[in-house]
């Protein structure tokens, strides 16, 4: 059993679902990874949770009742996600099929890509063998996967003292395939790329990017061309700017596949957008689509600086009418943040800008009202008028 301090219990009394370690009052005789009662200093039972001995957040709430039987919560959670999903995913083999907190499974992502299942363990409680084993056996039964992947991060290992673990096949023998998004297919390999493998979390934002686009276009931050591939069936010209090689090599495959005639440029985006705002280079669409330049709270001014930036040499170098998608996947930067930083890189630019669309990220990475960490993905369009 778990006792919490009052604020600790205050936090999960709110809806939140977890407590750090600086509002853990006694854990005696806890093993690490496994679920535990949780109780206010006053011996009220708050619910059932998964301790984790090394991680800052300490307690993570999976249920307010009592659980008596772990295995068979998993395997209704895991059911239930899949059907939250069926109503909200069109025209797309590829898709969020967990994702973690927001879906009552607190350290477990899971991807589609096709017929590859791509999953990512971020806590103790998920990695213990007996879980692993519940996790595969209801994503078989329930999806009948061609391959499951588990794709690692050796920090978050670390941090939660996991052995290290190498990212590699759990299940089946393929490790790439094609998927389609909106009608655009994207080649995949479950062991390459960043995190899962792409970034799903954009895909109704890239149909609503494809819906205002126009012209001549440029994808910053293009990495493997989920927006560029969208936009080009609507534009004269787009063009894809990433600092890295490898995903401009697999954006190219990218758009053989789909027959699209993309130009991939090599560069640091800050360089070439500074470069093009002062030489009079401009285009009509301009798509922002940089890393989490926030990791922590730390870097918060830092990460508003170069969103501004960005966004204002952008601003400089769209023709009057022109479409801006500007996005942040920084959880710490607010979505009134983003837009207070986006107002003042118009008014620096000297350029008006009207708001078509605030939006964030796909439906199948849901967000908990209670649990603001949920929602990380910010993503503008606006409409430049003069």
């Amino acid at each position: 059993m778990v006792k919490v301090s009052p604020r600790g219990a205050s936090r999960l009394k709110d809806g939140h679902v977890w407590v750090y370690r600086s509002d853990i009052v006694s854990a005696a005789g806890v093993s690490s990874g496994s679920p535990v009662m949780v109780t206010d200093h006053r011996g009220q039972i708050l619910g059932t949770a998964l301790y984790s001995s090394s991680s800052q957040i300490a307690v993570r709430l999976i249920s307010r009742d009592p659980v008596a039987d772990f295995p068979a919560l998993l395997r209704q959670r895991i059911a239930d996600a899949i059907a939250y999903r069926e109503p909200l995913v069109h025209d797309s083999n590829a898709y969020r099929i967990i994702f973690s907190e927001a879906d009552f499974l607190p350290g477990l992502i899971v991807d589609r890509y096709n017929n590859i299942l791509s999953m990512q363990i971020l806590t103790q409680a998920m990695d213990a063998e007996p879980v692993r084993g519940t996790l595969l056996s209801e994503l078989t039964e329930r999806l009948h996967p061609a391959s499951i992947v588990e794709r690692v991060d050796p920090r978050v290992r670390q941090l939660e003292e996991l052995p290290a673990r190498a990212s590699g096949l759990l299940q089946g023998e393929s490790t790439s395939t094609v998927f389609t998004m909106n009608g655009v297919q994207f080649q995949f390999d479950a062991l390459e790329g960043q995190k899962t493998g792409a970034f799903l979390d954009q895909r109704e934002n890239y149909a609503a990017a494809a819906r205002y686009a126009h012209g001549e276009a440029l994808d910053v931050f293009c990495y493997q061309g989920g927006f560029a591939l969208h936009l080009a069936p609507r534009c004269s010209h787009v063009a894809g700017v990433d600092s890295s090689r490898p995903a401009l090599e697999v954006a190219d495959q990218n758009a053989i596949l789909n027959h699209c005639d993309i130009e991939w440029i090599e560069a640091s985006a800050f360089d070439l957008l500074k470069d093009y705002s002062g030489s009079g280079q401009r285009y009509d669409t301009i798509v922002l689509d940089p890393p989490a330049f926030a990791k922590s709270k730390r870097d918060l001014d830092a990460a508003m600086r170069g969103y501004k930036e960005l966004n204002l040499r952008a601003l400089k170098t769209l023709r009057p009418g022109g479409t801006l998608v500007t996005c942040s996947c920084s959880y710490h930067v607010s979505q009134g943040d983003f837009l207070e930083m986006l107002a003042g890189a118009a008014r620096d630019a000297h350029r008006t800008l009207r708001l078509v669309e605030v939006r964030g990220q796909a439906k199948d990475h849901p967000v908990l009202l209670n649990i603001p960490e949920t929602a990380y993905l910010k993503c503008v369009i606006a409409i430049v008028s003069n």
